[in-house]
Protein backbone atom coordinates (compact mmCIF):
# COMPACT_ATOMS: atom_id res chain seq x y z
CA UNK A 1 0.00 0.00 0.00
CA UNK A 2 1.08 3.83 -0.65
CA UNK A 3 1.88 5.66 2.32
CA UNK A 4 -0.79 8.97 2.74
CA UNK A 5 0.11 11.98 0.17
CA UNK A 6 1.55 14.23 3.10
CA UNK A 7 0.30 17.79 3.18
CA UNK A 8 2.34 20.33 3.29
CA UNK A 9 1.07 23.98 4.96
CA UNK A 10 -0.62 26.35 3.11
CA UNK A 11 1.66 28.89 4.41
CA UNK A 12 4.97 26.71 2.81
CA UNK A 13 7.18 28.82 1.00
CA UNK A 14 6.09 26.23 -2.14
CA UNK A 15 2.81 28.51 -1.38
CA UNK A 16 4.61 31.84 -1.98
CA UNK A 17 4.23 32.12 -4.92
CA UNK A 18 0.11 31.67 -4.85
CA UNK A 19 -0.25 33.79 -1.90
CA UNK A 20 1.39 36.64 -3.26
CA UNK A 21 -1.46 36.00 -6.44
CA UNK A 22 -4.13 36.12 -4.17
CA UNK A 23 -2.38 39.75 -2.21
CA UNK A 24 -2.64 41.01 -5.63
CA UNK A 25 -6.21 39.93 -5.87
CA UNK A 26 -7.08 41.14 -2.28
CA UNK A 27 -5.34 44.70 -3.61
CA UNK A 28 -7.43 44.71 -6.66
CA UNK A 29 -10.74 44.39 -5.10
CA UNK A 30 -10.26 47.76 -3.46
CA UNK A 31 -9.29 49.86 -6.54
CA UNK A 32 -12.04 52.26 -7.66
CA UNK A 33 -14.39 50.27 -10.27
CA UNK A 34 -13.30 52.10 -13.49
CA UNK A 35 -9.73 51.39 -12.33
CA UNK A 36 -10.74 47.82 -11.91
CA UNK A 37 -12.17 47.52 -15.68
CA UNK A 38 -9.03 48.66 -16.82
CA UNK A 39 -6.59 46.75 -14.83
CA UNK A 40 -8.79 43.24 -15.92
CA UNK A 41 -8.67 44.60 -19.92
CA UNK A 42 -4.90 45.12 -19.52
CA UNK A 43 -4.51 41.66 -17.55
CA UNK A 44 -6.68 39.84 -20.81
CA UNK A 45 -4.36 41.00 -23.32
CA UNK A 46 -1.30 40.63 -21.62
CA UNK A 47 -2.56 37.08 -20.84
CA UNK A 48 -3.75 36.29 -24.47
CA UNK A 49 0.48 37.59 -25.72
CA UNK A 50 1.82 35.35 -22.81
CA UNK A 51 -0.41 32.35 -22.81
CA UNK A 52 0.12 30.76 -25.91
CA UNK A 53 -1.34 27.37 -24.75
CA UNK A 54 -4.62 28.78 -23.82
CA UNK A 55 -4.39 31.15 -26.83
CA UNK A 56 -4.36 27.91 -29.28
CA UNK A 57 -7.36 26.59 -26.93
CA UNK A 58 -9.37 29.25 -27.57
CA UNK A 59 -8.60 29.73 -31.43
CA UNK A 60 -9.65 26.24 -31.81
CA UNK A 61 -12.91 26.23 -30.06
CA UNK A 62 -13.59 29.65 -31.97
CA UNK A 63 -13.04 27.79 -36.03
CA UNK A 64 -14.89 24.75 -34.42
CA UNK A 65 -17.90 26.89 -32.90
CA UNK A 66 -18.02 29.63 -35.34
CA UNK A 67 -17.37 28.57 -38.62
CA UNK A 68 -19.36 31.46 -40.32
CA UNK A 69 -17.15 33.93 -39.23
CA UNK A 70 -14.03 35.74 -41.15
CA UNK A 71 -10.62 35.21 -40.29
CA UNK A 72 -10.65 38.82 -38.79
CA UNK A 73 -13.58 38.32 -37.09
CA UNK A 74 -12.33 35.09 -35.66
CA UNK A 75 -9.04 37.19 -34.11
CA UNK A 76 -10.97 39.84 -32.97
CA UNK A 77 -13.49 37.38 -30.95
CA UNK A 78 -10.47 35.90 -29.44
CA UNK A 79 -8.78 39.35 -28.20
CA UNK A 80 -12.30 39.73 -26.86
CA UNK A 81 -12.58 36.69 -25.00
CA UNK A 82 -9.31 37.73 -23.28
CA UNK A 83 -10.46 41.27 -22.52
CA UNK A 84 -13.30 39.81 -21.16
CA UNK A 85 -11.63 36.48 -18.97
CA UNK A 86 -9.33 39.73 -17.66
CA UNK A 87 -12.22 41.43 -16.50
CA UNK A 88 -14.10 38.44 -14.90
CA UNK A 89 -10.99 37.92 -12.82
CA UNK A 90 -11.41 40.99 -11.27
CA UNK A 91 -14.28 40.40 -10.56
CA UNK A 92 -13.89 36.87 -9.24
CA UNK A 93 -11.01 39.15 -6.79
CA UNK A 94 -13.94 41.82 -5.81
CA UNK A 95 -16.59 38.65 -5.50
CA UNK A 96 -14.09 37.24 -2.78
CA UNK A 97 -12.28 39.70 -1.47
CA UNK A 98 -14.21 43.28 -1.67
CA UNK A 99 -17.56 44.94 -1.46
CA UNK A 100 -20.28 44.68 -3.85
CA UNK A 101 -22.27 47.51 -5.09
CA UNK A 102 -25.86 45.35 -5.75
CA UNK A 103 -27.38 49.09 -6.95
CA UNK A 104 -25.31 47.39 -10.54
CA UNK A 105 -26.79 44.71 -11.01
CA UNK A 106 -30.72 43.97 -12.51
CA UNK A 107 -32.16 40.55 -11.64
CA UNK A 108 -34.68 39.72 -14.36
CA UNK A 109 -37.02 36.41 -13.69
CA UNK A 110 -36.47 36.14 -9.44
CA UNK A 111 -40.18 35.34 -9.77
CA UNK A 112 -39.31 32.40 -11.52
CA UNK A 113 -36.91 31.23 -9.26
CA UNK A 114 -38.91 31.86 -6.38
CA UNK A 115 -42.23 30.25 -7.63
CA UNK A 116 -40.19 26.66 -7.71
CA UNK A 117 -38.58 26.90 -4.98
CA UNK A 118 -42.84 27.22 -3.28
CA UNK A 119 -42.92 23.55 -4.74
CA UNK A 120 -40.14 22.45 -2.23
CA UNK A 121 -38.75 19.86 -3.03
CA UNK A 122 -35.67 22.27 -3.87
CA UNK A 123 -34.57 23.74 -7.09
CA UNK A 124 -31.85 22.75 -9.88
CA UNK A 125 -30.41 26.16 -11.37
CA UNK A 126 -28.30 25.55 -14.41
CA UNK A 127 -25.65 27.80 -15.12
CA UNK A 128 -22.88 28.26 -17.85
CA UNK A 129 -19.09 28.97 -17.26
CA UNK A 130 -19.34 32.94 -18.11
CA UNK A 131 -16.99 34.92 -17.15
CA UNK A 132 -19.13 36.68 -14.52
CA UNK A 133 -19.94 33.53 -12.51
CA UNK A 134 -18.27 34.54 -9.18
CA UNK A 135 -19.64 38.19 -9.29
CA UNK A 136 -23.07 37.12 -10.84
CA UNK A 137 -23.39 34.36 -8.27
CA UNK A 138 -22.51 36.23 -4.96
CA UNK A 139 -24.73 39.30 -6.21
CA UNK A 140 -27.90 36.41 -6.74
CA UNK A 141 -27.43 35.37 -3.56
CA UNK A 142 -27.35 38.55 -2.38
CA UNK A 143 -31.33 38.21 -2.91
CA UNK A 144 -32.26 34.47 -2.08
CA UNK A 145 -30.57 31.59 -0.60
CA UNK A 146 -28.49 29.49 -2.55
CA UNK A 147 -26.08 26.68 -2.44
CA UNK A 148 -23.30 26.39 -5.25
CA UNK A 149 -21.83 23.49 -6.69
CA UNK A 150 -17.93 24.00 -7.47
CA UNK A 151 -14.77 21.71 -8.84
CA UNK A 152 -12.11 21.59 -6.10
CA UNK A 153 -8.76 23.25 -7.04
CA UNK A 154 -5.66 21.19 -7.43
CA UNK A 155 -3.53 24.59 -5.92
CA UNK A 156 -4.14 24.43 -1.85
CA UNK A 157 -4.23 28.24 -1.86
CA UNK A 158 -6.74 28.78 -4.34
CA UNK A 159 -9.12 26.20 -2.81
CA UNK A 160 -8.80 27.42 0.19
CA UNK A 161 -9.06 31.15 -0.57
CA UNK A 162 -12.26 30.00 -3.12
CA UNK A 163 -14.19 28.07 -0.82
CA UNK A 164 -13.55 31.33 2.02
CA UNK A 165 -14.92 33.83 -0.93
CA UNK A 166 -17.97 31.77 -1.72
CA UNK A 167 -18.57 30.47 1.70
CA UNK A 168 -19.34 34.88 2.78
CA UNK A 169 -22.62 34.19 0.22
CA UNK A 170 -23.77 31.23 -0.38
CA UNK A 171 -25.59 28.92 2.27
CA UNK A 172 -23.62 25.86 1.09
CA UNK A 173 -20.10 25.25 -1.16
CA UNK A 174 -20.52 21.81 -2.27
CA UNK A 175 -17.73 19.93 -4.13
CA UNK A 176 -19.29 18.19 -7.23
CA UNK A 177 -18.36 14.80 -6.61
CA UNK A 178 -20.20 14.64 -3.08
CA UNK A 179 -23.31 13.74 -4.74
CA UNK A 180 -24.72 12.99 -1.30
CA UNK A 181 -24.54 16.23 0.14
CA UNK A 182 -26.31 17.51 -3.17
CA UNK A 183 -29.28 15.15 -2.90
CA UNK A 184 -29.64 16.23 0.91
CA UNK A 185 -29.92 19.93 0.21
CA UNK A 186 -32.20 19.17 -2.86
CA UNK A 187 -34.17 17.30 -0.12
CA UNK A 188 -34.43 20.11 1.77
CA UNK A 189 -35.54 22.12 -0.28
CA UNK A 190 -32.26 24.39 -1.30
CA UNK A 191 -31.67 26.17 -4.64
CA UNK A 192 -28.49 24.06 -6.25
CA UNK A 193 -26.69 26.21 -8.80
CA UNK A 194 -24.26 24.46 -11.14
CA UNK A 195 -22.63 25.03 -14.20
CA UNK A 196 -23.56 21.97 -16.68
CA UNK A 197 -21.08 22.90 -19.91
CA UNK A 198 -17.61 21.26 -18.93
CA UNK A 199 -16.37 18.07 -20.20
CA UNK A 200 -16.21 15.66 -17.25
CA UNK A 201 -15.35 12.77 -19.10
CA UNK A 202 -16.60 9.82 -20.75
CA UNK A 203 -17.86 8.38 -17.74
CA UNK A 204 -20.17 11.16 -16.42
CA UNK A 205 -21.25 12.45 -19.76
CA UNK A 206 -23.79 11.80 -23.18
CA UNK A 207 -22.58 13.45 -26.66
CA UNK A 208 -25.09 16.41 -27.46
CA UNK A 209 -24.78 18.95 -30.40
CA UNK A 210 -23.10 22.07 -29.07
CA UNK A 211 -22.21 24.64 -31.25
CA UNK A 212 -22.77 21.89 -34.27
CA UNK A 213 -20.35 19.70 -32.32
CA UNK A 214 -20.65 16.26 -30.72
CA UNK A 215 -19.46 17.71 -26.86
CA UNK A 216 -19.73 15.43 -23.81
CA UNK A 217 -22.36 17.00 -21.79
CA UNK A 218 -22.75 16.07 -18.09
CA UNK A 219 -26.03 13.88 -17.36
CA UNK A 220 -26.19 15.02 -13.91
CA UNK A 221 -28.96 17.58 -14.84
CA UNK A 222 -31.35 15.22 -15.67
CA UNK A 223 -30.53 12.68 -12.92
CA UNK A 224 -30.76 14.87 -10.27
CA UNK A 225 -34.66 16.06 -11.14
CA UNK A 226 -35.51 12.77 -11.32
CA UNK A 227 -34.34 11.61 -8.28
CA UNK A 228 -36.12 14.32 -6.57
CA UNK A 229 -38.54 15.53 -8.85
CA UNK A 230 -37.06 19.03 -8.43
CA UNK A 231 -38.16 21.83 -10.86
CA UNK A 232 -35.10 22.66 -13.40
CA UNK A 233 -34.35 26.24 -14.23
CA UNK A 234 -31.76 28.21 -16.66
CA UNK A 235 -29.40 31.50 -15.09
CA UNK A 236 -27.37 33.39 -17.29
CA UNK A 237 -24.88 36.32 -16.56
CA UNK A 238 -23.32 39.03 -18.61
CA UNK A 239 -21.57 42.66 -18.39
CA UNK A 240 -22.48 45.73 -20.23
CA UNK A 241 -18.22 46.75 -19.75
CA UNK A 242 -19.03 50.66 -20.87
CA UNK A 243 -21.72 51.62 -18.05
CA UNK A 244 -20.32 48.69 -15.57
CA UNK A 245 -23.05 47.33 -14.62
CA UNK A 246 -24.29 43.33 -14.60
CA UNK A 247 -27.55 41.46 -15.42
CA UNK A 248 -28.96 38.24 -14.36
CA UNK A 249 -31.62 36.27 -16.45
CA UNK A 250 -33.43 33.46 -14.93
CA UNK A 251 -35.60 31.85 -17.10
CA UNK A 252 -38.70 30.00 -16.39
CA UNK A 253 -39.34 26.57 -15.52
CA UNK A 254 -38.00 24.25 -18.18
CA UNK A 255 -41.23 21.76 -18.59
CA UNK A 256 -41.28 18.40 -19.16
CA UNK A 257 -37.75 17.83 -17.90
CA UNK A 258 -36.08 15.69 -17.34
CA UNK A 259 -37.73 13.39 -20.62
CA UNK A 260 -36.45 10.30 -19.63
CA UNK A 261 -33.74 10.01 -22.47
CA UNK A 262 -30.56 11.79 -21.25
CA UNK A 263 -29.08 12.08 -24.39
CA UNK A 264 -32.57 14.04 -25.31
CA UNK A 265 -31.87 16.17 -21.83
CA UNK A 266 -28.60 17.32 -22.89
CA UNK A 267 -28.96 18.65 -26.49
CA UNK A 268 -31.96 20.84 -24.40
CA UNK A 269 -29.23 22.04 -22.01
CA UNK A 270 -26.67 22.53 -24.73
CA UNK A 271 -29.58 24.51 -26.86
CA UNK A 272 -30.20 26.84 -23.97
CA UNK A 273 -26.79 26.95 -23.28
CA UNK A 274 -25.45 27.98 -26.98
CA UNK A 275 -28.64 30.85 -27.03
CA UNK A 276 -27.00 32.54 -24.47
CA UNK A 277 -23.48 32.04 -25.74
CA UNK A 278 -24.37 34.11 -28.71
CA UNK A 279 -25.62 36.70 -26.87
CA UNK A 280 -22.32 37.64 -25.36
CA UNK A 281 -20.00 35.18 -27.16
CA UNK A 282 -16.78 37.20 -25.80
CA UNK A 283 -18.39 36.34 -22.55
CA UNK A 284 -18.20 32.45 -22.21
CA UNK A 285 -14.89 30.91 -20.93
CA UNK A 286 -13.84 29.69 -24.37
CA UNK A 287 -9.93 29.35 -22.95
CA UNK A 288 -11.18 26.08 -21.73
CA UNK A 289 -11.17 22.31 -23.49
CA UNK A 290 -14.65 22.40 -24.33
CA UNK A 291 -14.47 19.34 -26.56
CA UNK A 292 -11.21 17.55 -25.11
CA UNK A 293 -13.38 13.94 -24.90
CA UNK A 294 -14.57 12.84 -28.41
CA UNK A 295 -16.59 10.26 -29.92
CA UNK A 296 -15.09 7.05 -31.31
CA UNK A 297 -12.86 7.87 -34.37
CA UNK A 298 -13.44 11.56 -34.16
CA UNK A 299 -9.64 13.43 -33.60
CA UNK A 300 -8.49 15.54 -30.69
CA UNK A 301 -9.17 19.00 -31.95
CA UNK A 302 -6.38 20.84 -29.86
Amino acid sequence: MKPPTRQISLYHPANWLSWSGVGAMWLLARLPLSTQFYLGRVLGRLTCRLSLSRRHITRTNIDLCFPELTLQQKQQLVRSVFTSTGIGLVETAIAWFGSIDRNRVTIEGLEHLHRAQQQKRGVILVGAHFSTLDIAGAMLAGEIDLDVIYRRNKNPVMEYCMRNGRQQHYNGVIERSDTRQILKRLRQGAIIWYAADQDYGRKHSVFAPFFGQQAATISATGRFARLNDSPVLFMSHFRDPETKTWNICIQPQLQDFPSGDESIDARRINTIIETEIRRHPDQYLWLHRRFKTRPPGDSRPY
